[in-house]
C-alpha cells in the first residue's frame, strides 16, 4: 500500500529470458525466466545505476513487485524514497530465480543450475542492454536471507562485476544455521522410506504446504547448491549418515566451502574494491544469523575492509523496512 499517494509512480517492465546458464538443472525447472525491471518516473533508465534484488528462499524476484497488504511493495518503496529525495533515481531488476526446491543460493550448481552465470552473463547484461543503465562501477546487489547470502557471496566472488552490496540477515555461519536441522530432515525423510525423491514428489503433490516441510526442502536445496550429486534424485545428497546422523566430513566440507565465513578468508581482500558494503541483522534472528554477521564484521574489520555494520532490534521476519536505509546507501555509493 502506497504510503505517499502523491509520489510519481515509476514503471515496472517485464522482460523474458530463455536461459542457457540454468539449462543444466536436474530439477526439471524451466529455462524461461521473468525479470521485472523498475524504472523511476521521468526516466527511461539511461545512465542510471542498476540495483539487482536477490530475494530470500521460497520467493522469486517478481514477488517484490506484487501488491502487498499492510505495506509497500518494492516499487512503491522506491517511488517514495526517490520522491522524497531520500534516494537518487536508479533502475532495479527483480530476476525470477525460483526452483522446484524452493529457491537457490545464487551459485553455480550441477543440480540447481548455474545461477551465478545466469546473473552475471545473462540477466544483468540483458537489463543493461534494454535500459542503458548500470555498467562497470554502477552495479549494486542486495538481498535478505538467502538473497543476503547471494549478495555477500557475489560481492566476495565478483568485486570486479559488482561495485556495491547490501546484505540483510544473510546466511553465514553454517555450523549454527544448518547442523541442528539434519535430524529433523532425516525424520521427515524416514516417512518416505528415506527417499529424497519420494519426499520431494509428495511435497509437490500435497494439497497444502506445511511450514515444517518448508524447512526440510530448504535443507535439500542447500545440499543441491553446495554439494550436488548428479546421480541422485534432484541432485540431492545430504552431508550426514541417514541412519546415525553423523556428519560425513567430505560432504560437510563441501558445504563449508560456500560459507561466507570461509570464503572471506581468501576472498575478503577483494572487497576493498567495492564502493560500498553494508551488512545488518536482527539481534534476535531466529536462525542464529546474527552470530555469523558478527563474525563477518569482525573479520572485515581485521582485514581493513570498509563497510557499514548494524544490528537492529528485531528477528528475521518482515524486515523489508531496512531497505529504507540500504537502498539509498547503495545508490549514493555507486554515484561516487
Amino acid at each position: 500500500m502506497r504510503k505517499d499517494q502523491s509520489s510519481s509512480r515509476g514503471t515496472v517492465h517485464r522482460l523474458t529470458l530463455n536461459s542457457r546458464a540454468v539449462a543444466n538443472n536436474l530439477l526439471g525447472d524451466p529455462t524461461e525466466r521473468m525479470i521485472d525491471v523498475y524504472v523511476p518516473a521521468g526516466h527511461d533508465g539511461k545512465g542510471l545505476p542498476l540495483l539487482v534484488d536477490l530475494v530470500g528462499f521460497t520467493a522469486g524476484g517478481p514477488v517484490h513487485t506484487n501488491w502487498k497488504n499492510f505495506a509497500e511493495n518494492l516499487p512503491e518503496r522506491l517511488d517514495r524514497l526517490i520522491a522524497t529525495a531520500a534516494m537518487a533515481p536508479c533502475v532495479v531488476a527483480f530476476p525470477d530465480c525460483f526452483t522446484r526446491l524452493g529457491g537457490n543460493q545464487y551459485v553455480n550448481s550441477s543440480a540447481m543450475g548455474n545461477w551465478d552465470d545466469f546473473l552475471l552473463q545473462e540477466a544483468v547484461p540483458l537489463v543493461e542492454r534494454e535500459f542503458g543503465c548500470g555498467g562497470f562501477g554502477k552495479r549494486g546487489v542486495f538481498g535478505k536471507s538467502s538473497g543476503g547470502y547471494g549478495a555477500m557471496v557475489h560481492a566476495l566472488l565478483h568485486p570486479d562485476f559488482w561495485s556495491a552490496a547490501a546484505v540483510h540477515s544473510g546466511d553465514m555461519g553454517f555450523e549454527l544455521m544448518y547442523r541442528h536441522e539434519f535430524p529433523v530432515v532425516l525424520r521427515a525423510l524416514a516417512k518416505q522410506g528415506g527417499s529424497i525423491g519420494q519426499w520431494v514428489e509428495r511435497f509437490w503433490a500435497a494439497p497444502k504446504v506445511k511450514d515444517s516441510d518448508v524447512h526440510v526442502i530448504m535443507i535439500l536445496a542447500q545440499a543441491a547448491s553446495f554439494d550436488p550429486d548428479p546421480g541422485a534424485p534432484f541432485g540431492v545428497r545430504l552431508p550426514v549418515d541417514h541412519h546415525t546422523c553423523e556428519l560425513i566430513a567430505e560432504r560437510w566440507n563441501n558445504w563449508l566451502a560456500f560459507d561466507p565465513l570461509d570464503l572471506v578468508k581468501t576472498r575478503g581482500p577483494g572487497l576493498k574494491a567495492l564502493k560500498g558494503l553494508t551488512i545488518d541483522c536482527g539481534d534476535i534472528d531466529q536462525y542464529n544469523l546474527v552470530y555469523g554477521a558478527r563474525r563477518m564484521h569482525r573479520e572485515l574489520e581485521r582485514m581493513g575492509v570498509a563497510h557499514v555494520y548494524e544490528e537492529f532490534p528485531d528477528d528475521h521476519s518482515s524486515v523489508d523496512y531496512r531497505m529504507d536505509i540500504s537502498l539509498p546507501y547503495l545508490v549514493k555509493a555507486l554515484a561516487s
